[in-house]
Formats: C-alpha cells, sequence, structure tokens
C-alpha cells in the first residue's frame, strides 16, 4: 500500500509514450544513463510533492541521480525544448482567434532557497549600501519585503487553462513591467513547416496590465487588447477632455474568459515545488515550473 501511494504521482503508459519521443538520449560519454522513465517519475514525484531531494524514496534510485538530472536538464534548456515540442501546434485548434490570458502568483521561497553563491563582494560596500540592497534583493529572482522572500511567476495561459509562457522575477516587481516580455517570450512551433507563432489575436490581462505603453504594443503587433481600464486613468482621461483621446475598447463578454489563466495558476500550485519555492538557483526553479508544466501538457495534450 505505501508502494502504490508513492507511485501515485508516476507518468501513466500513456503519458510516457507522448514524453519518451522528446527525450535526449545518451551520448556514450561516461557512465550510462539510468533508466529514464524511473529517474523522471522521481523528478514529478519530487515537483508534485516538494520532499526534499534527499529524502527521495528508494523506489527512485539514487537521488543525487535525479538531481543532477533536473539540475542539468534546467541549465541546459531540455525541459524548456521539451515543453515548446508538446505544445507544438496548440493555437490551430482556435485558428485567427487565438486568445491567451496574462496574469502572475507570488510564491514564498523557503528558507532553502537563500544563500545562493554570486560573484562580487560579500559585504556591501561603505557608502553603498542602498545600491548593494537593491541588486543582491532582485539576484536570482528573489525579493524580500514584509512576508519574507518571494518570487513572482508571470504566466501566460490559453482557453484550456494550460501555460504558454513564463517568466520569473523578485515577489515585490510589479506586473505591467514584465507584459511586454511576457508576450515576447511565446513561441509556438508549428507541426509541419513554418515559422513559430508568436502573436495571438487577442491577450487578456486585469487592470495591473493597463498602461499606455502595454496597449501601445499590443497595437503595434496587431494583437486585441481585452484590458479594463483603471478608474484613475479614466479620471485622468476625463480631466484633458478632448484632449484626452478616445477610451480604449474593451469587450467586457469576452473577459469573463480571463479565469483560464486564474485556474492555470491553480494548476501549477498543485506543484508544492513549485507553490514554494525551495530552489537556490532562478534557472534551477524555472526548470522546476517547466516539469510541472509537462505534467499538466501531457495530461491535457494538442490534439
Amino acid at each position: 500500500m505505501d508502494e502504490e501511494r508513492r507511485k501515485r504521482h508516476d507518468l501513466t503508459d500513456e503519458e510516457w509514450a507522448r514524453l519518451e519521443p522528446l527525450l535526449p538520449v545518451s551520448t556514450g560519454w561516461g557512465a550510462r544513463w539510468n533508466d529514464h522513465r524511473t529517474v523522471i517519475n522521481g523528478i514529478f514525484h519530487r515537483t508534485r510533492t516538494g520532499t526534499p531531494w534527499r529524502d527521495l524514496p528508494p523506489c527512485y534510485g539514487a537521488w543525487k541521480t535525479a538531481y543532477n538530472r533536473h539540475r542539468r536538464w534546467s541549465l541546459d534548456g531540455t525541459w524548456a525544448r521539451i515543453l515548446d515540442e508538446l505544445r507544438a501546434g496548440c493555437d490551430e485548434a482556435e485558428g485567427e482567434d487565438w486568445t491567451v490570458s496574462a496574469d502572475s502568483t507570488v510564491v514564498r521561497a523557503h528558507q532553502h532557497a537563500a544563500g545562493a553563491r554570486h560573484a562580487g563582494p560579500r559585504h556591501p560596500v561603505k557608502g553603498a549600501d542602498k545600491e548593494h540592497e537593491r541588486v543582491t534583493s532582485s539576484r536570482e529572482a528573489l525579493g524580500r519585503s514584509r512576508g519574507g522572500l518571494s518570487t513572482k511567476i508571470h504566466l501566460v495561459a490559453d482557453r484550456r487553462c494550460r501555460p504558454i509562457a513564463r517568466l520569473t522575477s523578485p515577489g515585490q516587481h510589479g506586473d505591467s513591467p514584465r507584459f511586454i516580455p511576457l508576450m515576447e517570450s511565446i513561441r509556438i512551433r508549428r507541426r509541419g513547416l513554418g515559422r513559430p507563432r508568436k502573436r495571438p489575436a487577442r491577450a487578456m490581462g486585469d487592470k495591473a496590465y493597463s498602461s499606455r505603453g502595454n496597449r501601445a504594443y499590443l497595437r503595434r503587433h496587431g494583437i486585441q487588447a481585452v484590458i479594463p481600464v483603471k478608474e484613475d486613468q479614466k479620471a485622468n482621461r476625463l480631466k484633458w477632455g478632448s484632449a484626452g483621446g478616445r477610451p480604449p475598447n474593451f469587450d467586457a463578454e469576452r473577459y469573463k474568459e480571463r479565469n483560464t489563466v486564474g485556474r492555470c495558476v491553480n494548476k501549477l500550485r498543485q506543484h508544492r515545488a513549485v507553490a514554494t519555492r525551495f530552489d537556490k538557483r532562478e534557472r534551477i526553479y524555472q526548470g522546476t515550473i517547466d516539469v510541472a508544466s509537462i505534467r499538466i501538457w501531457l495530461r491535457d495534450p494538442v490534439t
């Protein structure tokens, strides 16, 4: 019974059949890789349960093997490439009406996520305390606020609540400045020939994304903005009268679909290693987010 409970987060045969062709093969140098499925099941188990690597159940083999593989594939972009393959052609069902939603979520960082080594002086230079604090506070996407260390995940999701793109930043950073980099990170591969699709037909977001720069970016790239206007922006436009220009269009009916990104966030946060950050390095934590996203796409694949 304990064995079944430990393995309930393992890949099913159908999921493994979709994932196996996308995995890299051993180069032949050094020792042969352990069984892919056993090690990857261990990585999925850790991502779902948040257990420390050293406490990984013995049925998944040596914990160091699973940790090293996760670390290597996070740093060299293997997880991201697998995710790109699983997402290929996900826009084809909607065609020209492809719609995405953007939002963010703040993740509390565990004390194990602090203390990563970095280049430069270990102590602030006299007379430059504020600058040193500003630089170190954003290192490895860790921010310090009243609630402690935290990281913010910026996410784009499609209508089926599947993650399309992600960025990470310190927890105290705002949503609006990250909107354009987040949209620029969208790359959906074609299942046949052709360039990756980068521009959806519509982009939805809450009032945090309502800014002149964000709207100008969407308009310049032919993307319809479904973003409500802040009250202070409405008042400022009215204050200027006709010089304030026309208010931006807002489709309240389509805006009801924005809950898809919130549901996608909930799917990611079901993975405890995503909901609480244990990884010291930002790129390793991004790999953990990608592993959770891979599981979501394996369970709801492109048809």
